[in-house]
């Protein structure tokens, strides 16, 4: 059983990472902000105009 449950941790954990909301998590801790719906669009605005503004080789 306890087998079943890391693997369930880990596939949980998993996709928090693939749908950014560790990331999310992390940046409310950082800074000390309370979950919003002003302050998720804040936080995934900064993400997608950093992951574009990258130019990309080839």
């Amino acid at each position: 059983m306890s087998r079943l449950r890391r693997l369930g941790r880990l596939l949980v954990g998993l996709l928090r990472e693939l749908a950014d909301e560790s990331a999310y998590g992390r940046h409310l801790a950082a800074r000390g902000c309370a979950p919003s719906g002003e302050e998720w669009r804040r936080f995934s605005e900064k993400r997608l105009r950093a992951k574009y503004a990258r130019p990309k080789c080839c």
